[in-house]
């Protein structure tokens, strides 16, 4: 990827850029200074910047993105601010001061998922139709985007629980297309059933489905959904397939606009033998 670091403290900026660089990302270290913009103009995938001593962060964060002309990730550093403060002026996330490097990988990560999750949702070459109360992955991609606008816009958080079939390519092979596509249809109708009505669910790949959760009133309520999900689908034993071999589950939570991923399910299922 390509990473600017902005700060003026340049032995955080250089000791960044030391660890990022050997990993294969492209990375460059400026100040907050008359040039900054023509460098931002060049385009990159994720900008660590620490703002101080500015207070009022959302100008300069609109003024990047702009110049910037792409959906790039934002990461606020500092010693004083805090995520929330980050996430209410347009930082996808927030690193403290001094920075904790273990952590500034799993951002990097957390980065690189939430584009390819981006990447994925806006290919149009591949799309699924809308039935049963799914919609369609083109549809979900609408949402999706909408989530971010609002996180950058108002400071929204909101969750994507992913349910996938990880032993799809498997079933397809040995029982053919047709039944593993039955296989993911009948997991769909779970999935339909066990949601909130306020839950958009949609198809985003032919093994995996995707539950847009939006506005949770606690911080504890997307993780005991993704528990929830995954405790009724480890009971769906009616899932057409040999029965003496496993349909396995897997059942995750990302969070926007961090794109961070946290809770984590892994089933093996079996179909109830007659």
């Amino acid at each position: 990827m390509k990473i600017l670091i902005i700060d003026n403290d340049v032995v955080t900026a250089n000791l960044l850029k030391a660890r990022l660089m050997p990993l294969g990302h492209i990375v460059e270290v400026t100040e907050k200074n008359d040039g900054v913009e023509k460098i931002v103009g060049d385009g990159w995938d994720v900008i660590f910047f620490d703002p101080s001593p500015l207070t009022t962060l959302r100008p300069s964060v609109l003024s990047l993105r702009r110049i910037n002309r792409r959906n790039v990730y934002m990461i606020l550093m500092s010693q004083t601010l805090t995520f929330q403060d980050g996430l209410t002026s347009g930082f996808n996330d927030f690193m403290a001061k001094p920075l904790d490097m273990n952590l500034m990988l799993d951002k990097i990560d957390n980065a690189a998922g939430l584009m390819s999750l981006q990447k994925h949702l806006a290919n149009d070459k591949e799309d699924f139709p809308s039935a049963g109360g799914v919609i369609a992955k083109s549809a979900f991609n609408q949402l999706f985007l909408s989530c971010l606008d609002r996180a950058d816009r108002y400071g929204e958080l909101s969750h994507i629980i992913f349910i996938t079939i990880d032993n799809y390519a498997q079933i397809t092979s040995e029982a053919g297309p047709y039944d593993a596509n039955i296989v993911s249809a009948k997991l769909a109708s779970h999935l339909v059933r066990l949601r909130r009505q306020s839950d958009i669910i949609a198809q985003t790949k032919e093994n995996e489905y995707a539950l847009l959760l939006l506005r949770p009133m606690t911080e504890s309520e997307p993780v005991e959904a993704a528990h929830r999900f995954a405790e009724s689908l480890s009971k769906c034993t009616d899932l057409p397939y040999d029965s003496q071999k496993s349909i396995n589950v897997r059942v995750f939570l990302m969070r926007l606009p961090t794109g961070e991923t946290g809770v984590e399910h892994r089933m093996a299922i079996y179909q109830e033998q007659l």
